[in-house]
């Protein structure tokens, strides 16, 4: 402890005193110099741990540090900041929000955890979790709090996530979704089709980001759209989503003749609305919706035409590696988790290979016996 001492007062009160590592003095009074040296000996090993946190810490709310702590995340994607910033009013704030930060403990999380799993889906719940974590975590840096209360936690089961093959897009329902869809949009269906493209990288694709000559398309930014505000360019998903993907002849050819039909220029957006506005979820989803019920695929997202083509990759031999580098996946055990059940059967082919090396081996065991 840098400094510390404790002295008795004209009143027969015994005063223990000390100064953090920032020079801060803090005093207390107790009637047994005993009490004293136990007060003291009890802060100093708080501040040989790191554990040392001072009183008037974390007397503010959950939802003022949170608001704090959210506006000091800049790195943080458009994207990521609406999520954050919805799911703490919507689903954290209502439950922890007016409580003082030193006040949580785990019995809150976990009521709170208990509460949400109660209306909400168990990945949502994950999501909203980790929030609250994360801004915990930053209170124990901050030393507004000794320790987390997010310890022990126990969080509902997040559903299996892998694709199932029944639910792929076939070769005929992507045929049927071109056709049901409106003229101007066609060449949309077949783009994310025949190249994985997320909705916010075809928004966002503009003419010169697709080079013919070279045949492949380039993913360096997306169109962030959110509710209530105007869509603008934002940095794809991740970083491993900036990517150069293979151009199919049937998408340059679809492609092109969009461009030449509706004169867009070289560095414009390839869609827009039908009054040539910057496209908006809300604007396309009805679109979407008319198309795939015509086409009888009602309920199936654009994100369908994604993993249609994962499945093609997949499909003609393409390697974990080849189908994570396309789709911009952030490793190969995030596509293995969403694919997995895309590739193929392997157990006979893994039989007919052991009996092709091994199969004489049996010949050894009826010399023997013989």
């Amino acid at each position: 402890m840098p400094s510390s001492s404790i002295t008795r007062r004209p009143n027969g009160k015994w005063r223990a005193r000390f100064r953090d590592e920032d020079g801060k003095e803090y005093a207390r009074h107790f009637d047994r110099k005993l009490d004293g040296q136990r007060w003291l000996d009890e802060n100093r090993a708080l501040m040989l741990t790191g554990m040392f946190v001072s009183p008037n810490a974390g007397r503010m709310t959950f939802k003022e540090y949170a608001e704090q702590w959210r506006a000091l995340q800049v790195h943080h994607r458009p994207a990521t900041a609406d999520a954050v910033r919805v799911s703490l009013e919507k689903r954290v704030y209502p439950r922890i929000g007016d409580k003082k930060v030193r006040s949580i403990r785990s019995d809150d999380i976990a009521a709170m955890v208990a509460e949400l799993s109660e209306t909400y889906k168990p990945a949502t719940v994950t999501l909203t979790y980790s929030y609250v974590a994360t801004i915990f975590k930053a209170a124990v840096a901050a030393r507004e709090v000794a320790r987390t209360p997010c310890i022990g936690i126990k969080m509902p089961e997040v559903a299996d996530e892998t694709v199932d093959p029944k639910d792929v897009l076939t070769v005929e329902n992507v045929h049927a979704l071109v056709k049901a869809t409106p003229e101007h949009f066609k060449p949309l269906v077949i783009l994310a089709a025949g190249t994985g493209l997320r909705q916010g990288e075809a928004f966002g694709l503009t003419r010169d980001r697709v080079n013919f000559l070279k045949r492949e398309i380039v993913i360096d930014r997306q169109l962030v759209m959110r509710n209530g505000k105007p869509s603008e360019f934002g940095p794809t998903k991740t970083r491993s989503s900036n990517r150069v993907i293979p151009l199919p002849q049937v998408v340059a050819d679809a492609l092109s003749a969009h461009i030449e039909a509706h004169e867009i220029g070289p560095e414009d957006l390839l869609f827009r609305g039908s009054r040539g506005a910057t496209m908006r979820r809300n604007t396309f989803s009805p679109l979407w919706q008319a198309a795939t019920t015509k086409a009888g695929l009602e309920g199936y997202t654009f994100h369908a035409l994604r993993h249609h083509y994962a499945s093609l990759l997949i499909e003609h031999g393409e390697s974990v590696k080849v189908v994570q580098a396309r789709l911009g996946h952030k490793s190969a055990e995030e596509t293995l988790n969403t694919y997995a059940r895309l590739w193929p059967n392997t157990e006979d082919r893994t039989r007919q290979a052991v009996d092709a090396a091994l199969g004489n081996v049996a010949d050894y065991l009826r010399t023997e016996a013989s």
